[in-house]
């Protein structure tokens, strides 16, 4: 990244001869190449290439941000982005953070593929078709597929301030999706499934399609059930937005605006003390991983929750530096064009006091419940008082065994309840975008119907 090394030291200069008191540029660019078979044959493929960069400044007590994708417009996003910090709201809190202070010593991530990094599209649609076989030859009931899709990408940042931080990276990724569609007489029934990786070798193209096929085919002929109080097996990926919604909590952004139920329970147990809350910057071969965040600070591998017991939330410059504490690089932008906020890597559930067993255990465990293998609504989770209601199909749990599909119910409980009441995790681990777990038998519950 020579030319964007040049760029970033020019544009600095430029903001400091401006009036800015310290400044910040950081540049992001990505190719990428998708591809969507239908019938064998390619639906679409698509590439696509884009480089921007965003400027932020401090100045007269003030924060600024301006961004393009045009290099030539530097001069005039330094320009406003120090007239914003002028005229703008001052924000005594991000004046007091300031920038990080660097140098950091970066840690090298195996995060780069070259394989992915060619940006095949004759290689793509090849991976795509594989997924979509996947789903079709798994049963004869898969009439449909939507959206078999396959996707390579390279990425690379650069970030640098005026305080000595400076840092850049390369970084590869692959994924594959497809929602399938499994019809019995008048029953239709869809599954979703999902993988990535940095490496193309990660992503297993025609399992993703057999396990949308599977989750379909489970939920032919649901029915409805009784009203209950019972133990349930949670399947993994749902596990995985669950602990998306508690990630939320766990962002010290949202504890100081009074947003999160976790306010005030630093070394306090809030979930099952047989785990630990893991996020992780540092992991091979994760899309979520990177040596630094996007203010520059340096990652880690950091223990949020232990044994079930609050170790802490994570934080950004901004959020640090109002707790006294420092940054634990979790500093991450929604968009180029927006200043820092909070947010987790790679974060995942591990099991602190136990070996995990497989599904037909936990199964044996709850002994009569409910496998729950979809959930709607988990966006209406309240993180503030963690109340929920969200609406369940999957299988009955009869007699330790996964019995008949069941539809059209409501779990109700509080998020930190339900994670306080796991008693045993699957061994299926896996990360289903930036959050990890494995199925887990928790309750008892109440179920309505």
């Amino acid at each position: 990244m020579r030319i964007e090394t040049d760029f970033a030291e020019s544009a600095l200069d430029m903001a400091l001869k401006g009036g800015a008191e310290s400044a910040e540029i950081f540049i992001k660019s990505r190719a990428g190449v998708s591809a969507e078979s239908k019938g064998g044959a390619p639906e679409s493929v698509k590439s696509s290439e884009d480089l921007a960069y965003a400027i932020r400044v401090f100045a007269g007590g003030g924060t600024g941000l301006s961004y393009s994708t045009r290099k030539e417009d530097a001069a005039e996003v330094v320009r406003a982005a120090i007239e914003s910090a002028r005229h703008t709201y001052k924000d005594a809190a991000s004046a007091e953070a300031g920038l990080p202070e660097g140098p950091f010593e970066y840690t090298e991530i195996d995060i780069y593929d070259s394989e992915a990094a060619q940006l095949d599209s004759k290689l793509v649609f090849e991976k795509a078709r594989e997924v979509e076989l996947g789903a079709t030859s798994a049963d004869p009931r898969i009439k449909n597929i939507r959206s078999a899709t396959a996707s390579f990408s390279v990425s690379e940042a650069l970030i640098m301030n005026t305080k000595g931080v400076a840092g850049s990276y390369s970084a590869t990724s692959a994924s594959a999706q497809v929602m399938a569609v499994a019809e019995e007489g008048a029953d239709t029934q869809m599954g979703w499934d999902f993988q990535n990786s940095s490496y193309l070798a990660g992503v297993n193209f025609a399992e993703v399609g057999r396990k949308a096929a599977g989750r379909a085919l489970e939920l032919l002929g649901a029915g409805r059930t009784t009203p209950s109080k019972a133990m349930i097996v949670i399947e993994a990926p749902i596990m995985a937005e669950l602990l998306e919604v508690l990630s939320s909590m766990l962002s010290a952004e949202a504890v100081q605006k009074g947003k999160s139920l976790l306010a005030g329970k630093l070394g306090q147990k809030i979930i099952s003390p047989m785990l630990n809350i893991i996020d992780d910057g540092l992991m091979a071969r994760r899309p979520g991983s990177r040596p630094f965040d996007d203010e520059g600070v340096a990652v880690s591998r950091k223990a949020l929750v232990k044994n079930g017991v609050l170790q802490g939330y994570m934080h950004n410059s901004k959020t640090a530096a109002k707790d006294k504490i420092k940054s634990t690089g979790n500093g991450v932008r929604p968009s180029i064009m927006a200043f820092p906020g909070v947010g987790p890597l790679n974060i995942y559930l591990e099991n602190a006091s136990s070996q995990p067993v497989s599904k037909n255990s936990l199964f044996s465990q709850a002994g009569n419940g409910v496998y729950i293998t979809n959930a709607m609504g988990m966006h209406t989770i309240n993180p503030i008082s963690g109340e929920f209601s969200i609406g369940i199909s999957g299988l009955l749990i009869e007699g330790g065994k996964a019995g008949r599909p069941v539809k059209e119910m409501v779990v109700s409980g509080n998020v930190l309840d339900l994670f306080a009441s796991i008693v045993a995790l699957g061994d299926d681990f896996r990360f289903y975008g930036e959050a990890g777990s494995s199925s887990a038998l928790a309750g008892p519950v109440d179920i309505s119907a």
